[in-house]
Parts: C-alpha cells; sequence; structure tokens
C-alpha cells in the first residue's frame, strides 16, 4: 500500500454495503434484507389466523422477536454509518424503517400493536434498487418530480371544482329539494362530487327534467375533468425524464438518491461525492 494512499474509512464501506447496490456485496445485503422482510411479514400474517396462532404461538413470537432484533440492529448500523443520521431518519425510509421495528417492543404496552410490523410491506420498495431495475427507478423519480412540478396547479384545479360542486350541488338542492332525495346544500354537494368524478353511487337521482338536465351536464363535464390534471401531471413528467438515476448510487453524508451519473456533489447536503 501507497504511504499517501489512507486506509478506507470502515464506515464508507458499510455505507457501500447497506446503501448501495452496485457492489456484489450490497446486492446480498438487500437481498437478505427482503428475504427477512418476507418472512416477517408471513408470521404477521399467521398470526392473525387463530387456529394457526394457537398451534405455533410459541414459533411464531420467537421468530418475530428474531426478526425485530435482526432489524434493530440493520437501523442502528444505518446511523452509525451516515455522516448526519437525522437525514436518515426523518426521510421517507428511515420513518418506515423505524415503524416497521417498534412495533413489537411496544406489544409490551399495547395489547396487539404488533400487528403494526406489516408496515414492513412498504420496505418492499427496495426491490426496485437490488434488483438494479434503473429504467423503473427513474420513472419513479421523475414521476415524483413531475408530481411536485404540478403541485400548485393541480392544488389550483381542485380547488376549481370544488367551488363548481358547491355551485351546481346549491343549484340541485334548489332544482331537486328534499322531496326527491336532496335534502340539504352538502347532500347535494356530495352527489354533485360523485357525478362529476363519474363514480355514481346511485344513492340520489335527480327526477325533474331540468334537474336531470343539470345531471347530464355534470357527468359532460365530469370526463374533461379527469383528463385536466392527467394533462398537466404528463407535461411535467416530459420535463422530469430529463434526469436519470446513477444506478442506486447515493450519498455517503445524508442518504440521498443520486440522480445523474456525472453528479460530483450531493444534490441535497453538497457532500463531495468523490470522498464517497
Amino acid at each position: 500500500m501507497s504511504a499517501n494512499k489512507k486506509p478506507r474509512d470502515w464506515r464508507l464501506t458499510l455505507h457501500e454495503i447497506i446503501y448501495g447496490t452496485h457492489t456484489p456485496a450490497g446486492k446480498m445485503f438487500d437481498i437478505i434484507l427482503l428475504v427477512v422482510i418476507l418472512y416477517s411479514i408471513i408470521i404477521v400474517m399467521l398470526e392473525s389466523v387463530p387456529r394457526i396462532d394457537n398451534k405455533f404461538h410459541d414459533f411464531l413470537n420467537i421468530s418475530e422477536w428474531v426478526v425485530t432484533i435482526l432489524f434493530s440492529i440493520e437501523y442502528v448500523l444505518r446511523l452509525i454509518c451516515i455522516k448526519r443520521p437525522s437525514r436518515y431518519i426523518f426521510s421517507f425510509f428511515g420513518l418506515i424503517d423505524l415503524l416497521s421495528t417498534i412495533p413489537k417492543y411496544l406489544s409490551f404496552f399495547f395489547v396487539g400493536s404488533q400487528y403494526f410490523t406489516a408496515f414492513r410491506a412498504l420496505r418492499l420498495l427496495r426491490v426496485f434498487r437490488i434488483l438494479k431495475l434503473v429504467r423503473f427507478i427513474g420513472e419513479s423519480n421523475n414521476l415524483v418530480r413531475a408530481l411536485r412540478a404540478s403541485r400548485t396547479k393541480i392544488f389550483i384545479f381542485v380547488f376549481f371544482v370544488l367551488v363548481v360542486s358547491v355551485l351546481l350541488g346549491t343549484i340541485m338542492y334548489l332544482v331537486e329539494g328534499p322531496e326527491h332525495g336532496f335534502n340539504s346544500i352538502p347532500h347535494s354537494v356530495y352527489w354533485t362530487i360523485v357525478t362529476l368524478t363519474t363514480v355514481g353511487y346511485g344513492d340520489i337521482s335527480p327526477e325533474t327534467p331540468l334537474g336531470q338536465f343539470i345531471a347530464t351536464f355534470i357527468m359532460i363535464i365530469g370526463y374533461g375533468i379527469i383528463a385536466v390534471p392527467t394533462g398537466i401531471v404528463s407535461a411535467e413528467y416530459v420535463t422530469a425524464k430529463k434526469h436519470e438515476n446513477d444506478e442506486g448510487r447515493s450519498c455517503a453524508n445524508c442518504g440521498a438518491e443520486v440522480y445523474r451519473a456525472d453528479a460530483l456533489y450531493c444534490r441535497r447536503c453538497g457532500f463531495d461525492l468523490k470522498e464517497g
């Protein structure tokens, strides 16, 4: 080893195994993790079946404790190998990992809380990174970015729909009245929203010719309303597709996903990615 070359930090190696999927060790770690998650979910499901639980209660309980301890160790290791643990703790996967670990401990104080370990099913989302389905990872990231970029337009659109629903619901209340099932304005607004979204439960229906005409008009504009948010998100999605994901690489400092293969610094914390 060269005298000028510093030994690799063990935390970086651990980070590469736990958070990354571009190495054989990292991929193997995540595959084992997925198997344990699936096993844990099966245990929780079997515990909810009285006949099986009565016969194998001790085995299922011990198995659940073993899995919980393994997840606890994994959670601690994730905190150790990252420079800013708070970034992971309050991230989506960090919260899911915590929620999937603590229910068994809470069972000491709250009966039945162990069934909340079903949250572990959300951890199966890691399969996209484990199998290196880069195309699907990129598509999901593009969709998230598109939804974020569209949130203002969608909010305005939803607000407009609510205003229209209140106006049309009020008109239907005046046209139909309580004698035809439209007992109040809130009840009429409910019917308008159900009709506008093309759900049509059929629990209320207009009986007067004018009411039926208005209902027909609402149904027609309902199809147009469905298309508007789709167009908004689609336009932003096309823009978001310009960004590419970098095969499961993540920042060693905060754990954020690296979206571009040529990225030198983390988009979230500014960490020098070359050090990782």
